[in-house]
């Protein structure tokens, strides 16, 4: 990576071993340079098919993470070998930063969730007592105990979040647009006293996603899907290893008789799907998501929320109103042409992120 023809550095990315944090580390990995070699740690007391979060059981989670702390002198090793002149580490792992300085490395954290969730969690962590400064970004009532579970967490983790931005050097990287979420990547510098410098889009060619399907929420799309009438592509996912197609899973998983009722009108694809190049076409009228950042950031773009009830469950009824308002009703109009406004906006806009950050880290190798 360099700044200008003569000047080249090298950068060691340090992710942590989810999907979700993996492709935007790659992605920018490619923005930087043409060759980052990605270095996982062995992971002792795991089989080597549940080495990421893809596919791994929930209750198995807190061992992984074990597991990849304990991978330390490992990682040391690894620094002394590279020698990188920087280290771009994840928010999983805020002990990074410490081995990094151990071999005079300058390193730099790389969050990759979006800049409102992150300035929101942070000001509940360091100020819980005083209401965000954003008053459209808040939890409803049934949402409280979730609040309340952010502030009860472990405080090895919650203090952790916290140190791995105070020992970034300089700045923060975090993914997103300046355009889009500019208030909130300022208020949380702000929280800091640290630049945080938005990286852009990140977009690859996704892979399933990570969270476990709720069985509910799984009958309420299909009903919702079904009420609308409107023509749809569905990607499902079930266990690893599991083919829903040949052992009639998917068949089970379904309400009854649903494939017969919705007939050519719907497609769906088990496991994983070209989202990208699904989303681009230019048939696509709209797209229901759990709203995590990755896909957020392959469809940028202004959505109708489909409201969940005090039980956090959102019905059928409401979810193909929405549905049929986004991408038939002249109300959904708005949205629409919002959205297509978005787009545009952010692809003339280009690499002008990525420069910023070449720049910064250029800067951050220069004085340190």
């Amino acid at each position: 990576m360099g700044a200008n023809k003569n000047q080249s550095i090298d950068v060691l990315m340090f992710p942590w071993l989810g999907y979700g944090h993996i492709t935007p580390y790659l992605e920018l990995a490619k923005k930087l340079t043409s060759r980052v070699p990605l270095f996982l740690p062995p992971l002792p007391g795991l089989p080597p098919e549940l080495h990421t979060t893809n596919g791994l059981p929930s209750h198995l989670m807190p061992r992984l993470k074990e597991a990849f702390d304990l991978s330390v002198n490992d990682f040391s090793n690894i620094l002394k070998q590279l020698k990188p002149h920087l280290l771009i580490y994840d928010v999983i792992q805020p002990w990074a930063p410490l081995v990094a300085k151990e071999h005079n490395i300058p390193a730099v954290e790389f969050i990759t969730s979006s800049s409102t969730m992150t300035s929101f969690m942070f000001h509940c962590f360091r100020k819980p007592w005083i209401e965000f400064p954003f008053p459209n970004i808040y939890f409803r009532d049934y949402e409280y105990s979730d609040l309340k579970r952010l502030l009860e967490c472990d405080p090895t983790e919650r203090d952790g979040a916290s140190e791995g931005v105070e020992r970034s050097c300089k700045i923060v990287l975090i993914k997103g647009f300046k355009d889009i979420e500019g208030k909130y990547i300022d208020y949380v510098s702000s929280l800091f006293g640290k630049k945080f410098v938005p990286v852009g889009r990140l977009v690859q060619e996704p892979i399933p996603d990570e969270k476990e399907d709720d069985s509910s929420d799984f009958d309420e799309i299909a009903y919702g899907l079904e009420l609308s009438k409107i023509n749809f592509i569905w990607v499902v996912r079930f266990p690893k290893g599991a083919n829903g197609h040949i052992n009639g899973l998917l068949e089970k998983t379904l309400p009854r008789g649903f494939l017969e009722r919705v007939g050519d009108r719907g497609k769906i694809l088990e496991g994983w799907a070209p989202q990208t190049r699904i989303l681009g076409h230019e048939n696509i009228g709209g797209f229901v998501s759990h709203c995590g950042w990755n896909s957020v950031m392959e469809k940028v773009g202004v959505g109708v929320e489909v409201l969940r009830d005090r039980n956090k469950r959102f019905g059928g009824e409401r979810l193909a109103a929405v549905i049929k308002q986004v991408v038939l009703e002249d109300c959904g109009e708005v949205v629409r042409q919002k959205a297509a406004e978005m787009r545009q906006k952010l692809k003339s806009k280009g690499d002008q992120e990525i420069d910023e950050v070449v720049k910064e880290l250029v800067m951050v190798c220069n004085n340190s």
